[in-house]
This record gives C-alpha cells, sequence and structure tokens, in this order.
C-alpha cells in the first residue's frame, strides 16, 4: 500500500479528457485507492488532512463516486438523465415528452431533474445523476457553475446542452438563438407599424434564455430607430401570470403611450392580458400584447396571444437523436449543433385594425 504523504503525480491535470478512475484521483493525491474508497465513506482511519486534500483533487479533477461500480457487471445503466429548470411549465413538459417518444424501443429509461432555474442545485443534480452512471445526460441551458462543466467533461458520456446556442459548448448542442427569435419578433410586429416598444422580463440573470430575449429585445428596438426600450423587470425567473399583469400595470404608469409590450413568455403574457381587462383596457386596441413559447394557453385565451414558437417537442426528440446517435458512435467524442426551428405565431392579441 502506498504510503499517503507520496507526492501527487503531476502527469494528471483537471481537464484531461478521459473518463477519471478512483485510482488515478488517488495516484494524483499520492495515496492508495483504497484511502480514497474510505474518505468517500467518512472512514475514522484516514486522517482529516488527507481526507481534505483527497477531496480538493475530487473538487478539481471533476471526478464523481460511480454508485453504481459494484452492481453493473454490464457497465450499463439503461437510462438517460435530462434536467429541466421547471416541471410545471408545459414547455418543457413538451421537451421532456419528445425525449421520451425518442427513447422508445429503445431498452433506455428518462431520469428527470429539476433545478428551479439555478445553477447550484444544477451542479448537485448532476453528481447526484452521475453517481448512478446514466449514458448520457441532456441539460437545458449552456450556463453551469465550473465545477457542474469539470464533472460533465470528465464523464465520458454524450451530453447534450439544449434550448440555446452556449458560446462554450461542452459537447453536443440542440437549440435555436433566443436572441434572435425575439429579434424575429420584433422586426415582425414593427412591420405592422409598431413603433413604441415595451418589454416584461425577469429581475434577475438566473433564467439565461429569459436574458438573451431581453438582449435580442433592446438591441433590435435600437438597431430600427425606435429608442431604448422600455423595460419592466418584475419578479425572479419563472415570470408568473400573477407578475404578468403586476409588470403591465408598472409599465403602462410609467409609459402610457406605449403601443405593443413584449413578454419573456406566454403566461407573463396571459397575466397581462387579464389585468388589462380587469382595468377595462382593451388589446390590442389599447395596447398589443405578444409572449414566447406559444405555451397551449395563448392559443385558447381571448384574444389570443401572438408569440414565437419554438417546437419544444422536437427539442426533446432531436436531443434525444443526437445522444442516441452519439452512443452508438462511441461516446462522447466530438461534438456538433442541430439547430431548432422557430416562428412567428400572430395572432389577435397585436392584430391591428384592418390587418385581416
Amino acid at each position: 500500500m502506498k504510503n499517503e504523504d507520496e507526492p501527487r503525480d503531476k502527469r494528471l491535470k483537471p481537464g484531461d479528457a478521459q473518463k477519471l478512475t478512483m485510482a488515478e484521483v488517488a495516484k494524483y493525491v499520492g495515496v492508495s485507492a483504497m484511502t480514497v474508497s474510505r474518505a468517500f465513506r467518512q472512514d475514522a482511519s484516514v486522517s482529516e488532512e488527507t481526507r481534505k486534500r483527497i477531496m480538493e483533487a475530487v473538487d478539481a479533477l471533476g471526478y464523481v463516486l460511480d454508485l453504481s461500480a459494484g452492481s453493473l457487471s454490464s457497465r450499463r445503466s439503461g437510462f438517460i438523465a435530462a434536467l429541466v429548470p421547471s416541471i410545471n411549465n408545459s414547455n418543457f413538459s413538451d421537451t421532456a415528452r419528445g425525449i421520451t417518444d425518442a427513447l422508445e424501443n429503445t431498452g433506455l429509461q428518462l431520469l428527470l431533474g429539476y433545478t428551479d432555474y439555478a445553477a447550484e442545485k444544477e451542479e448537485k443534480l448532476i453528481e447526484a445523476m452521475l453517481r448512478r452512471r446514466p449514458e448520457g445526460i441532456i441539460l437545458t441551458g449552456g450556463s453551469h457553475t465550473s465545477r457542474a462543466r469539470r464533472m460533465l467533461e470528465k464523464a465520458g458520456i454524450p451530453v447534450v446542452e439544449t434550448w440555446e446556442l452556449p458560446e462554450e459548448p461542452i459537447n453536443h448542442v440542440v437549440g435555436f438563438s433566443n436572441t434572435e427569435a425575439m429579434a424575429l419578433l420584433v422586426r415582425t410586429l414593427a412591420s405592422q407599424g409598431y413603433r413604441k416598444f415595451g418589454y416584461i422580463g425577469g429581475t434577475t440573470a438566473r433564467d439565461t434564455r429569459g436574458s438573451q430575449r431581453r438582449s435580442g429585445f433592446q438591441k433590435t428596438v435600437e438597431e430600427l430607430g425606435l429608442g431604448p426600450g422600455r423595460m419592466i423587470s418584475f419578479g425572479v425567473p419563472p415570470i408568473t401570470m400573477e407578475q404578468g399583469g403586476q409588470a403591465i400595470v408598472s409599465l403602462l404608469e410609467r409609459w402610457p403611450d406605449t403601443e405593443v409590450v413584449l413578454c419573456v413568455s406566454d403566461l407573463s403574457a396571459f397575466g397581462a392580458i387579464m389585468e388589462c381587462k380587469r382595468r377595462g383596457m382593451r388589446v390590442p386596441e389599447d395596447v398589443a400584447i405578444a409572449g414566447f413559447g406559444d405555451y397551449e394557453i395563448s392559443s385558447i385565451c381571448h384574444p389570443s396571444i401572438t408569440t414565437i414558437d419554438v417546437d419544444c417537442y422536437g427539442i426533446g426528440r432531436q436531443a434525444a437523436a443526437r445522444l442516441l446517435d452519439a452512443l452508438q458512435g462511441g461516446g462522447a467524442a466530438g461534438g456538433d449543433i442541430t439547430l431548432t426551428s422557430y416562428k412567428v405565431v400572430l395572432r389577435e392579441s397585436t392584430e391591428r385594425a384592418g390587418s385581416r
């Protein structure tokens, strides 16, 4: 057995591409694999100083303890992990349904995790999932903690980031530009004659897709010479229907001549429309309102809501298909970007007189 005080092996560095083993962590620290195993089990035979060194190395290298190693002789777990920010959001439910449908008849099952738009919670879920050795993992978005990125990069499995286009993808990407999608909505409404634009979004940047939509709105109204956008930040993402109603009041009190208000999602747009109705304001005659995401509610409410359809179900199917292709090709090697579609759906909430 190695002495715990042996020098660390400097050949292994954080960021190395191969899947880490416990033996390699032990070599990096300069202890035996048994000592590392005991450290994970909180065994009293491992000194506090040595345990601290081991855990520091685990964090730096991105190593995740494989809880299934002793029970899976085939080294296959039979499941795919997917993380979504919300379980009561129909868009992400549709994405999960797309993944599940694509996995049908493959022998793989879906294990779903819920992050509540929190990067720290996502990190913990990633670690918990990886300890069970999923065949691959599908994530919502491309913004992660540095430790989460290290764990994913060292996992040795396909990783698919969805719903946006990360600047530095971990592996595969299936998504679209939220910035460009919102820009398309602004340009479309401007072409109908709208000039005074407002925007309703959240108060924090933890919803990266919401931040990208805000950026697309602001950049486009300025490019079109429509002045700085009239933007209201209201509520911690995800913005609720109630908060959408409160936000439209704040926006119109500040800028009463606003012609059209774009919302970060259809839910906040619906809330804004309902609040306008309560106050005797007509939509779109007094103020037009548009959303994002093409939720089911946007097509059945009155007035129906102009929105952006991003094919949530298709994102899930394509992400699962990309992951399955990667598995057949030998795991996490390589990486590519699959662009998914989006389109403006014009409905009653922005319809101008005589436009039919």
